[in-house]
């Protein structure tokens, strides 16, 4: 199966196979193959392993994990005290016992009565066993057991030869791989060399020995260490003893390292594509490369083929994805009336990513990803967030940087893959743009430093132009163990060069009563100081709560700004916009995004903050409180859009920002909660409220609650859990509810199963897939507009691969702290 992330270059370790005639080679002191062996980390056969930290939001998929197999379940002859370094085994002497030895010739040895061989890693029983030391033939019989650092093995009979490693084991073979925890039984087994196992009428499994859940019955099994991987020929892959696949040729993973093969098939069902069948392919090319190529068939779409490239070099690393529809054989309008009409239409998507060293300090960093057209992910999307994507984005930028500056030079540009939007929504392609940053420190507080940029705007029926902005500045950083001073005087200068035709465009300005106010100058600019003082004390002290110890700060901090006002209206509005307040703007210089606009300012913000940390100094609990005091009005307002004042901004004129309060804590390891809340004290009305809690339940059981609201953008509520039933069974769901949309955006209802060998998910979706206007009543059992339902199943035979890694990785992104 193939791994999540490219592994840096480096050649696959080699291992012992199924050592059948190895067993022989205790019984000569020369010609022992006994090469040393790296070991590539497997989950343990215990499952042990790290719980995903509470609070994280997306957690890193679990390993394959056999805590829930039989303990100890190895092949009861294993000696758990053997020691498991191969290395030893050149060096080591050879230990002999047994009841009886004759040697007529001094040549031919025969063994009988408990005869057992201990040398390094290597041991062997046996009730009988000959040995030719001349030939190095060998022929143990009757009970034979043998064990190895990486392998055990019983069999009726062996024989073979140590010098050229072969052998021959017949009558009830069992065998056991320790690192894989794969096992099987076979009529009869055959070392072809060192390298090279074959097993005949064989079985192969991961699950405990006697208990199959799975396993693959074949005329022949061929394994090979220097790939790590089996082949089956003739093979039929069974569940609870009922065969479901019969395969001519089988080839399958025997540990986790990357290995050419196809990949388990995917299957799933969306309104929008049909059923959608897929079934991978991986090429292992080179330690440091690969690719997958993936057929897939749409019911109602057609055949498509993806492929994705992956590198890794010592200079440059990327990956190349794309998705080519040759013809579309639906269509479907139904999600807007700008829909455009794709049937019998190529439908593509492709990225590109790419990191390449130049030279010390130098990089260059591309990110390329279009769409064939507006519709291509609502229409091959499966998830909320991808359908919910609005505008692709695409850049590439040489950067470069030093100890006291960074530099780039590249561009940016979006595509529009929203239906519901006209393609005017995009951003202003920023091509090319250049920034320069530097921050030099001198004597023992001061820093002098340059904020710069560059860049040429271009919009399609729209005023374009080039704009500079330069921001130099000289601050300070005073500060002792319980206080810091930190002041700051900066200016700011920005300068338009404007494209002909300027004239003919123009926007509602606010302080104009929604009269037009077009462009009148080609060389706009605007220039002024900025200045603020940031200063904080900090108080400790010893307390104690709920009967543990804890530090307990208190930290006062205020934060004073100065920016005199400047008529902005006839600059252009190229990519910065008015933010949302939030609690970081408590102390930031400007409420706008980019540069086109800079508030004036004549602010004092006031905030506490106080922490809970325990004797280790984590912190426990942590709540700020704070507001911005406004001594003038904020005349500064971003142009309105539209075509009337309608919906643009007011002024600010209260002398109040709104108040913001946040706490978080974490008091224990099973209860994480934080909640954020803005109260504007000129409406009285709540602006922003969020309310997060979180509760572990067991190993991987989680419990999550959030509510969200943004007066006029959204109020939503999520649930979300994962409720383990018993060790094996647990419930999956997600629901997300809209409050302004009176619907729901995502619901999500599943379950799984995990046992020692096999997990299986069954998982139903259904999320929103964009509309136009106000929801409506509907009549009973109608499917709202602009929704989808998806049901997917995910089948994982442990130490083999998945049928489809794609449920895990929604089920993270959904549900918080989901392993």
């Amino acid at each position: 199966m193939k791994p999540k992330s490219l592994p840096p270059s480096r050649s696959l370790p080699p291992r012992r196979l199924l050592a059948i005639a190895a067993a022989a080679a205790l019984f000569s002191s020369q010609g022992v193959h006994a090469a040393s062996q790296s070991k590539h980390p497997k989950a343990t056969l215990d499952g042990s392993e790290v719980v995903c930290p509470l609070g994280t939001f997306i957690c890193p998929p679990r390993p394959d994990n056999f805590a829930l197999c039989r303990p100890n379940g190895m092949l009861e002859f294993y000696d758990p005290f053997l020691t498991k370094d191969s290395s030893l085994r050149t060096t080591a002497k050879t230990d002999v016992a047994s009841d009886h030895v004759e040697s007529p010739d001094q040549i031919v040895y025969h063994l009988s009565g408990h005869v057992k061989t201990i040398r390094a890693d290597q041991e062997l029983h046996a009730d009988f066993a000959d040995y030719n030391s001349d030939t190095t033939d060998y022929d143990a019989r009757g009970g034979v057991h043998y064990q190895e650092a990486t392998h055990l093995l019983s069999a009726d009979h062996i024989t073979g030869n140590t010098d050229s490693s072969t052998g021959l084991a017949t009558g009830n073979v069992r065998y056991q791989m320790l690192d894989s925890h794969g096992n099987g039984t076979a009529v009869q087994a055959q070392m072809l060399d060192a390298d090279r196992n074959r097993y005949t009428a064989a079985s192969y499994s991961t699950c405990d020995i006697g208990n199959h859940i799975w396993e693959i019955r074949a005329k022949e099994i061929d394994t090979d260490d220097t790939t790590a991987r089996g082949v089956a020929h003739s093979a039929t892959m069974s569940m609870f003893g009922v065969p479901f696949f019969y395969f001519p040729w089988m080839s399958f993973p025997l540990n986790n390292d990357r290995q050419s093969g196809f990949l388990y098939p995917y299957f799933e069902h969306t309104s929008r594509a049909g059923y959608q069948f897929r079934i991978p392919y991986y090429f292992n090319l080179a330690p440091n490369y690969d690719a997958t190529l993936t057929p897939r068939y749409y019911t109602q779409r057609g055949a498509m083929l993806a492929g994705e490239v992956r590198y890794m070099f010592p200079r440059t690393n990327g990956e190349f994805e794309i998705e080519f529809l040759p013809r579309d054989n639906y269509n479907d309008q139904k999600l807007t009336s700008t829909s455009i009409d794709t049937q019998g239409q190529q439908r593509y998507l492709y990225k590109f990513v790419n990191n390449t060293s130049l030279w010390p300090g130098w990089s260059l960093n591309t990110s390329i990803n279009r769409a064939s057209d507006q519709n291509y992910l609502r229409d091959f999307g499966d998830d909320l967030f991808t359908i919910s994507t609005a505008q692709l984005f695409s850049s590439i930028y040489v950067n470069g940087s030093g100890n006291w500056w960074s530099a780039s030079f590249g561009g940016d540009v979006w595509q529009n893959v929203d239906p519901s939007e006209p393609n005017s929504v995009e951003p202003y392609k920023r091509l090319p743009r250049a920034t320069f940053n530097a921050d030099i420190p001198f004597a023992r507080w001061y820093d002098v430093g340059l904020t710069s940029e560059a860049v040429d705007f271009h919009k399609f029926n729209q005023v374009e132009g080039s704009r500079l902005d330069l921001y130099p500045y000289v601050d300070a950083d005073f500060q002792g163990p319980a206080w810091f001073i930190r002041p700051k005087l900066a200016y700011r200068y920005t300068t338009y060069s404007l494209d002909s035709g300027y004239q003919r465009y123009s926007y509602y300005a606010p302080v104009s009563n929604g009269i037009t106010s077009p462009f009148t100058q080609s060389n706009p600019s605007r220039s002024l100081p900025i200045v603020s003082l940031d200063q904080g004390l900090i108080f400790e002290r010893s307390t104690s709560m709920f009967g543990s110890d804890y530090t307990q700060t208190l930290e006062p901090r205020l934060y004073y700004l100065y920016v005199p006002y400047r008529n902005q209206n006839n600059l252009p509005l190229f990519d910065t916009g008015l933010m949302a307040f939030d609690d970081w703007m408590l102390f930031a210089p400007n409420q706008y995004s980019g540069a086109d606009r800079q508030m004036n300012a004549n602010n004092l913000t006031g905030a506490i903050t106080t922490r809970l940390l325990d004797d280790g100094g984590v912190e426990r609990l942590s709540a700020t409180f704070g507001q911005i005091r406004y001594f003038t009005p904020q005349r500064i307002q971003a142009p309105c859009t539209g075509t009337s004042t309608q919906g643009c901004a007011p002024v600010t004129d209260w002398t109040g920002s709104d108040y913001v309060a946040e706490l978080s804590t974490q008091l224990n390891d099973q209860w994480t909660a934080s909640t954020e809340y803005l109260w504007n004290p000129v409406t009285r009305k709540t602006d922003l409220g969020t309310f997060t809690i979180q509760r572990r339940l067991g190993f991987d059981g989680i419990l999550n609650f959030s509510y969200r609201f943004r007066r006029g953008l959204l109020e939503q509520y999520d649930v979300s859990a994962v409720y383990p039933l018993t060790e094996r069974w647990r419930l999956i769901g997600d629901w997300t509810y809209s409050v302004m949309d009176k619907r729901t955006v995502e619901a999500v209802a599943g379950v799984q199963y995990e046992g020692c060998c096999v997990k299986v998910s069954v998982i139903a979706r259904h999320y929103v897939t964009g509309y136009d206007g106000v929801i409506t009543s509907l009549p009973p059992g109608q499917v709202p507009p602009g929704s989808d339902t998806a049901v997917m199943f995910q089948l994982e035979f442990k130490g083999m691969g998945t049928f489809s890694g794609q449920t895990d990785s929604i089920l993270r992104r959904d549900i918080l702290g989901y392993q």
